[in-house]
């Protein structure tokens, strides 16, 4: 009888194991930096498919170095990153590209001299092969109606709020399975800060997977699942977002409460 339990008991344990999901990307103890220079120094993150993370943290705590690192645009010290059970740590940015991660950085960095639509065109410029018709472009204006209007206006013409939305619908023209949001709300009013978190959301109930760096702690945190706070290079605190939201350390420091 003994034997017998124990060999449930095993069985249980292997069922329960093979019922949990790997992250869609995983960092594990990621060291990277600027030449001599460490900047993010043994951090471990995952995010799961289909959730919003949010990376919340000070100036200079390394959050655009970790998205730099997974964009393959900064090179792994050490640790690895493993996007679908494969390890990118060493793969060129072109590649993270083609294998489903977009990023859509710090500044929208946007080409001012091209029109809306020519700065939509060049994200997909790594989908080219697959590219048929405008079902992308359809999708970018569907999802921000502002844009069609302004299809054959130059980029360097719009508003910040509409440069913005310009950022993160060339980074949809991939298709991307992951989202790398890099201070989406920078420099926008209220109003149009509203505006970029309803987006996020809509994607994420659409399906989208997204990693968002982000100071408005209080906006961040409303909309993700997971959340994790950076400091000097490392993770002090990682969590369940609403958890997170409710310990009196970050309520003092990112939400100014207390």
């Amino acid at each position: 009888m003994a034997a017998e339990n124990t060999s449930e008991a095993g069985v249980s344990a292997g069922v329960a194991l093979m019922s949990v999901r790997e992250p869609l990307l995983r960092l594990e103890s990621v060291y990277a930096g600027y030449g001599a220079t460490a900047v993010l120094r043994g951090i471990t993150i995952d995010v799961a498919d289909g959730e919003v993370v949010c990376l919340i943290g000070p100036n200079g705590a390394g959050k655009t170095t970790t998205i730099r690192a997974i964009a393959g645009q900064l090179p792994v010290a050490s640790g690895r990153i493993v996007w679908q059970g494969r390890d990118t740590a060493a793969v060129p940015s072109a590649e993270i590209v083609g294998l489903g991660i977009a990023t859509v950085p710090e500044g929208r960095r946007i080409f001012p001299e091209l029109t809306v639509r020519e700065n939509l065109m060049i994200g997909a410029y790594h989908r080219r092969r697959a590219f048929k018709g405008d079902s992308e472009l359809d999708f970018a204006f569907e999802m921000f109606p502002r844009l069609k209007e302004r299809a054959r206006q130059l980029g360097g013409t719009l508003s910040g709020g509409e440069q913005q939305m310009l950022a993160i619908a060339r980074g949809l023209m991939t298709r991307p399975r992951l989202l790398l949001l890099d201070e989406p709300s920078m420099g926008l009013a209220p109003i149009l800060i509203e505006a970029v978190f309803e987006t996020i959301e809509r994607l994420a109930r659409d399906g989208m997977t997204v990693l968002l760096v982000e100071q408005n702690a209080e906006a961040a945190l409303a909309i993700a699942a997971q959340a994790y706070i950076m400091e000097r290079g490392t993770i002090v605190l990682s969590g369940a977002a609403a958890r997170i939201g409710n310990d009196p350390r970050v309520q003092h420091s990112y939400l100014g409460v207390g």
